[in-house]
């Protein structure tokens, strides 16, 4: 690769580390994470509705008391070669940042593996502009 445009790649991709938190107002920056959760175990559901509802009350809500939001959701991934796709839930939970909520999303995460045989748990965080309207 030629230096200038290896510099000209660096440059573009450098701002990503460092997108701008400015919120509009009353928008105020805060911390989305989305934590995809497989119900498989095997080649059949085994995490039921009332399973990820009573994992939800144990793990999920004592962690993140001020709220969250469950998603049904429709996975799809790839192992070894093979289109695996399974009924999942996605639950997204917007806090104030900081270690301790961080370490929280790790703890349901490890729960879930786990109590429910899971090879793994998709999970994303990002800065969100955010803003209650309760009016």
């Amino acid at each position: 690769m030629r230096p200038t445009v290896a510099l000209g790649l660096y440059v573009a991709l450098s701002g990503c580390a460092s997108l701008p938190t400015a919120c509009l107002p009353p928008a105020q920056p805060m911390t989305t994470a989305e934590l995809l959760f497989g119900r498989n175990i095997g080649n059949r559901v085994g995490v039921s509705e009332a399973d990820f509802a009573q994992f939800t009350a144990r793990e999920i809500t004592p962690r993140f008391p001020d709220g969250l939001t469950v998603i049904e959701a429709r996975g799809q991934w790839r192992d070894a070669g093979t289109i695996i796709r399974e009924p999942s839930k996605l639950v997204l939970v917007t806090f104030a940042d900081d270690a301790q909520k961080r370490a929280n999303l790790d703890a349901i995460i490890d729960a879930y593996k786990l109590k429910f045989s899971q090879k793994s748990v998709l999970s994303t965080i990002r800065t969100s502009c955010v803003s209650f309207h309760d009016k």
